[in-house]
Order: C-alpha cells, then structure tokens, then sequence
C-alpha cells in the first residue's frame, strides 16, 4: 500500500520537462554519460576539497570605532557588549590559578640531547607546585601579596613549578634575568624585599651570594636550586648567612611533611612584579595583577575564537624569555585550554632540532628570528634562477594569502615550501609575533612559505603584553592591528614633534583592565606614564589608518626597541663613546627592523691625525676619513670604551661610517642649543646606514 501511494506521489510531482531530460539522457552513447559522470565526480569533489577563505570576524575595513566620552578613545568591533571592555573569557578562569586548573593531561615538555620530550601532566605539575608552596611556606614565606618570590633561570618546567606555586598560595613573583646586569637584579633583590630566590644554575648562586657577601643585597636569605650543586656552595651560603637548598627537597622534605590548603588570590591581587630594563636608571618594577593577565589573553582569545581557537591538541615552543610577559601571555592561553608547552634545550643554536621533535602548532616568536628564518631561506637559495622561482611562488602563494585562503597543501607547497615547514615540525597553525615591528617584507613571505596564520601584536609590558592584534584574514603588513576588545586606544598631541591628534597621529594611550596599577615604590614615575583617568602613556607615536588599525610611526622620546626586544638609549651610547680620542661627533643609529646598531662618526680634525699617526697611517684629514684600517682602529676603540662602561653587547655598535664634515647649525643637522636633530640626521645618513647594515655579518 505505502509503495502504490509513493508511485501516485511520484507520478503526481512528474513534469513534462523531466520527461524530456530523461530521454535525452537516454540517448546519449555510454561513452559521453561515462564521461559527464566523470567530470560531475571531479566537480563534486573540487566543490568539496576547494580551499576556503577565513571568514573575518568584522568587517576588515572597519575594525575599530570611536567610544563616545572618552575623548578620541578607539575600541574594537568585537566583543559581546560594546559598551563595556572584556575583563575574561571563561567563567571559571578569573585568576592564574583557576586558568591552570582548566588544564587536562600532558602538560610541561622537555628533552635532553637526540632525546624525545618527556611530559609532566597538569596533575604533576599541580601537587609538585603546592609541595613546593608548602615548603616555601613551612620555612617562614607568608601566604600574601606582599610576600615576593625572585626567579632566575632560563626557561624550563620549574619555572611554571615556581609561578604556580606562587600562584597557589597568594604570593608574588619576581622574574630576574641575566641581561638585566648585576646592578639592576641588586636593585630589584632590595626594592621588592626579596628574601628568597629560586635559580636554575649554581653559578647564578655563585653570583646571588656574592651579592650578600658583600652587603648589596643584605635581605637575601635563601637560594633554591633546580639543578645539583656541590656541598661547596652550601658552605659557601652558610659563611653568607644563606641556606642554600635543592628544589627537590624543598619540594619533598619540607612540602610532603606540612602540605597545605591552597590560599589563592582573587583577580585584584598582584600576581607578579615585572621588572622593566630601562637604558637610563633602575629598573622598574611593574605590579600587574592576575586580572590583567586574564583580561590580556582573554581578548586575544575574543579576536580569535572564530578562526583558530586553541584547544587540547595545541603545543607550544617555549624558547622566548619567561621574564617577559609575550611569552607568558600565549602560554596562558595554552594552560586555559589544556594544551602543551615544550621547552627547547636553552641553545638557541638547537631550536630547529627541538621543533623537529616536538612540532609544535602555536609558535610565540620576535621579529629578529623571523628575520634569520628569512636571511636563511634565501642564502640556501644561492643562484638567481632559484630566488626568482623562490619569489614567484611566494608571489603566487601571498595571492592566495591576500584573499584570506591559508594552507599547507598547495602546487607551491609541495614544490618549494615543505621543507621549510618540516624544519618548523610541519604543524604550525598559529605564529605570533610582537617585541617589536616586523618588516612588511620578511612578514608577507613567510605568510605566504609557512602556511599558517601568522599574527602581529603591539604592546607594552604596563599593559600585561598586547594591546593591539591583528584581525583574522587581515593579513596585511606595515600596521600593527586593530585594539583587543579588552582595552580602548587613543592618540594624544606631541605637539613639539608636530603630531596632532584632530589629524589622526600622536602617543599611543591605552585604557582597559589590561592596564598596570603601577610601578612598585616608585609613585613618581607611576605619575608620569599612568595619568589621573587610567590612561597609559606608551611614550610611542600612532597613527590611525582609514581601516581602524594602528600603524606605529615614531618615539616620543629617543628610545626605541631592536628586532629581538632589546630597549636602546641612543645618547646614552653616544656619551660613552664621544670618550673616544679621534672622535668629534657621532651619531648612533637602529630601529626595531634591525638586530643591531650603527653609527655615523665625525673624526675630530685635530686629535684625529695625531692618533691615526702613533698607529702607523699618515696622510690628509679627508683621506684619512676614507681609510678602512683607520676606521678599523676607531671602531675598536668605541667598543672598548663601550665594554669599560658596562654596554651590553646589543648595545655596542656592529659598524660605522667616518663622515668629515661635522654636524652643524648650517646644515640642518644641529639644533640652536646644538642637539643632534635625530630625525634629520636618519634622512641625511640614509644611504649610509642601508650601506653599513648590509656590509654587518653577524
């Protein structure tokens, strides 16, 4: 009966066209039909496999708007409510400890040489941190926010053990770093009342104890090692008044015994003091709390959840400084979402190796190691017929790029870029890059080479990390993103550098819950960078693109980053090196699309020829000046005066051009008061400094 009743139903649907298709179907030889369904399977399939653009989550020519009463403030087109800035993501994940917790499974990753990694799950993780709370606590730490933990080692699982202890129990931690220098790492030792510090290597302890052995760092009480070390440096502790203990028995001897309840902090709570180096001072301690932290990555999150959202499959390399704040953000997020993170060996040289073992899919990274994969790329490619082909096919790949398709699997990749990608572990998903501005150049090819979503941040440590990010399917260069959801951006006159805010250009403020609460004892400086309405003022110089994003354009004042992250006082170098016998005038030249410095010098006419002639070399003050072995003998000279003074080696110049006329009034390059005028004198010099870094092999 159901089958009769289908039959009418059928016959009842059935039109006359269907009837002619169907004969003429019917007509056709075997041979075209077998061919038609041939071609409809290639399509259906073409149809199915075809790849598929990012759907960006706003419109990428709008993607930031102006807040009304907040005087120029911007904020970003994405998040739930627009009239309020997003403070978390998850409910259950409003402070570092509660992020952890979400966690499941492989958790901290490590290797020794030729070695595959070995995992601690989050469970480890979790009861070895509060075994080693518990015995920070049984030996006289208190569980507050006034209690501060110093850390100093390179990155590796106990340092995650380290935080998260701290994190349990309320307490505060205190990165230290070797590129600090002794001094500043005193400074910090004695302005945060650090009592206790957990290290990684005896040595670092060699150098702790020295401190207190000569009354620089008369609070420093105990040092906790993770590696071994001989009984010679716990003698060494007991004649400094310093107990001198392995982390593992901390852990076992003193945390087994008294383990504690966790005593954890709300979101207001200080969560750690991040200690920024400045190139003029002490270093300044930024107290930022675990709200700031949640804020931060809970609006990266917002602005990638569509497209990319981490999950428990994720793996990060974690090779960037634990001290600074880029790395710890993008490892949060990989916490909140129970992924992995794995740590390289601690030789920067052996980084590809650890990639190839771990293949990581999430890739935190600073515009200087971009830069090396890009140098390296195009140095294998060593005849020009290859760096055409190599350019071609980026050219054709970016294409695909541009229309917001990204993938591993095309003609392109196959032929040129999988080997490249396999050097990475050919997983890669997701690479952020932030510390400093990325060339437009080096950041479209390796869009393009590495196949994955590649994403720009701008920020400061005062606002916990990032500030602003780039939109997914935005995969543009020379601008650094559009604000996260978490925090409003404004510009604001810099009037004597002719930048107005009615014109879109000016500082970069940032207001939100992202937003530092301070400098630790230092409320003067507090007063000049966080003004009376929240705002913090970056000291960089914006500019508000017509799409919505900001482009970065200038410093306020003159300082400025490298591509690895490395803050430069430029005068500051210039005055040790004036020092120098030969030299009248120099100026010292880097931005943050280079790695290092250069420099313009002016040999002093009368002291010059004298000094050129005790080391052998005669002739005229002009020839002189064109005199490679004379500007040999001169560079030598500023980087010695450079290394009595303390400079670090970024901060030495890796090259330099003699000029022989001086900077003056006349010629624009002085002021009235006889100041270098730095953006004249970067225009005058441009060939120069393009000429000097491209003859720089480092």
């Amino acid at each position: 009966m159901e089958r009769m009743q289908a039959q009418e139903l059928l016959s009842s649907l059935r039109l006359p066209e269907l009837d002619e298709l169907s004969q003429f179907f019917r007509s056709l030889p075997t041979s075209t039909l077998v061919g038609i369904g041939a071609l409809t399977a290639v399509l259906a399939y073409w149809l199915a496999t075809r790849p598929r653009a990012i759907s960006p989550p706003c419109n990428l020519r709008h993607q930031s708007q102006e807040v009304a009463h907040e005087d120029g403030g911007r904020r970003s087109m994405l998040g739930d409510n627009p009239d309020k800035l997003l403070t978390h993501y998850h409910e259950d994940a409003k402070t570092m400890y509660e992020v952890f917790q979400r966690g499941d499974g492989p958790c901290l990753g490590s290797r020794l040489p030729n070695q595959p990694y070995k995992w601690l799950s989050y469970k480890e993780v979790t009861t070895r941190a509060e075994h080693l709370g518990s015995g920070l606590l049984a030996q006289g730490c208190i569980p507050c926010p006034d209690q501060f933990i110093g850390v100093f080692a390179q990155n590796r699982p106990e340092w995650i053990i380290s935080e998260l202890a701290c994190y349990t129990y309320s307490m505060v931690v205190v990165p230290l770093y070797d590129t600090l220098g002794p001094d500043a790492i005193r400074y910090i030792i004695n302005t945060a009342d650090i009592t206790t510090v957990i290290c990684d290597k005896p040595e670092k302890a060699q150098v702790l104890l020295g401190n207190v052995e000569r009354q620089e760092t008369p609070g420093l009480k105990r040092i906790i090692l993770m590696d071994h070390f001989e009984p010679d440096l716990l003698e060494h502790g007991v004649g400094c008044g310093v107990i001198v203990q392995s982390m593992q028995a901390v852990e076992v001897g003193w945390g087994d015994r008294k383990l504690m309840l966790s005593i954890v902090a709300s979101s207001l709570t200080v969560q750690l003091i991040r200690c920024v180096f400045v190139s003029t001072g002490n270093p300044k301690g930024v107290m930022l709390t675990h709200g700031n932290v949640v804020a931060d990555f809970s609006g990266f999150l917002k602005v990638t959840d569509k497209v990319i959202f981490p999950n428990q499959d994720d793996v990060l390399i974690s090779f960037l400084p634990l001290a600074h704040m880029f790395e710890r953000l993008i490892e949060s997020v990989v916490y909140c979402h129970g992924g992995r993170i794995g740590f390289f060996q601690g030789d920067i040289r052996l980084l590809s190796d650890d990639m190839k073992a771990l293949r990581p899919t999430i890739f935190p990274v600073v515009p200087r190691l971009l830069n090396r994969m890009y140098d390296k790329i195009f140095s294998q490619a060593n005849t020009p017929l290859k760096r055409w082909l190599l350019n071609f096919a980026a050219k054709r790949k970016g294409a695909e790029v541009s229309s917001g398709i990204i993938r591993m699997d095309s003609l392109w990749d196959k032929i040129f870029f999988s080997k490249i990608q396999a050097s990475l572990g050919g997983r890669l998903r997701m690479i952020i890059t932030g510390a400093a501005p990325a060339s437009p150049t080096v950041l479209g090819f390796l869009r393009a080479a590495l196949g994955c979503q590649v994403y720009e941040a701008y920020g400061q440590t005062e606002c916990t990390a990032g500030c602003t990010f780039t939109t997914p399917g935005d995969w543009t260069s020379g601008h650094v993103g559009a604000p996260l959801p978490c925090n409003l951006i404004k510009l604001v006159d810099v009037a004597e550098k002719n930048y107005f805010a009615d014109k879109g250009e000016g500082e970069v403020c940032v207001k939100g819950p992202n937003v530092f609460k301070g400098y630790l004892k230092d409320p003067e400086r507090t007063a000049e960078t966080l003004d009376k309405d929240g705002w913090l003022h970056t000291g960089d110089i914006g500019k508000w693109l017509p799409n919505g994003t900001l482009k970065i354009i200038d410093r306020k004042k003159h300082i400025f980053k490298l591509a690895q992250g490395e803050y430069i006082s430029p005068e500051k170098i210039e005055n040790i090196y004036i020092r120098s016998e030969p030299v009248a005038q120099l100026y010292v030249h880097g931005d943050s699309l280079q790695s290092c410095l250069v420099a313009i010098v002016v040999p002093d006419p009368e002291t010059m020829p004298a000094w050129a002639m005790k080391k052998g070399m005669e002739g005229s003050y002009r020839d002189l000046c064109k005199n490679t072995v004379l500007k040999k003998a001169i560079m030598e000279d500023l980087q010695r005066l450079g290394k009595a003074s303390g400079l670090h080696s970024f901060e030495q110049v890796k090259n330099i051009c003699l000029h022989n006329e001086q900077f003056s009034i006349q010629n624009g390059l002085l002021t009235p008061t006889l100041k270098a005028k730095r953006p004249e004198l970067k225009e005058f010099f441009k060939e120069k400094i393009e000429e000097m870094y491209e003859n720089i092999s480092i």
